[in-house]
């Protein structure tokens, strides 16, 4: 007769799990996962994120118990548990944070001509034209970009593959350039 499982702690279970053993996995889950959700929604208020970063815990715990079971002392398998708990939700912020810094391009049918062809068809000022030319090709690309183009400094960033202070330094020189030129 198999013995029950309720009687053994948190490091026996996981000494089992290493070799196994899925009736401790899933005695070490019920014991385990009400805690480490109710610390997870302390931390973060989306459910989705708790329920992926808790699915992703267990699923490492069970991937790599064996390794943890041999160094592991009484109690410190929970310990263990939270410290892969909280790596996940890092994780999870982080992919959460790049995802939103990268803006959505919208893309339109080329229905109307680019603003760089209705600025140089509507007979540009010839001054103008030829300070637009003298300046150095990486504010140009930054002033078109920008000003033609209609772009915010962070699309022009996304676009040129600089970072954001960079246009903005490339812009305000291009701008300062343009007037001197043309005063």
């Amino acid at each position: 007769m198999k013995r029950s499982l309720d009687g053994l702690d948190e490091g026996e279970l996981l000494r089992r799990v290493a070799r196994g053993d899925r009736r401790a996995f899933d005695a070490l889950y019920r014991r385990t996962s009400p805690w480490l959700t109710a610390r997870l929604r302390r931390r973060c208020a989306d459910e989705d994120v708790v329920a992926e970063v808790l699915q992703e815990t267990y699923l490492a715990v069970w991937r790599s118990a064996g390794g943890q079971a041999q160094s592991s002392a009484s109690g410190s398998a929970v310990g263990w548990l939270w410290t892969i708990a909280a790596h996940r939700l890092i994780d999870a912020f982080r992919h959460r944070a790049r995802r939103e810094r990268i803006p959505s391009v919208r893309t339109f049918e080329a229905v109307a001509p680019a603003a760089e062809d209705e600025a140089l068809a509507g007979g540009m000022d010839a001054n103008l034209e030829r300070a637009l030319h003298e300046l150095p090709a990486e504010l140009r690309q930054v002033l078109r970009s920008m000003v033609l183009d209609g772009l915010t400094a962070r699309e022009t960033a996304l676009l040129l593959g600089m970072p954001e202070g960079t246009v903005k330094t490339r812009a305000r020189r291009a701008r300062i350039a343009l007037r001197e030129a043309l005063s």
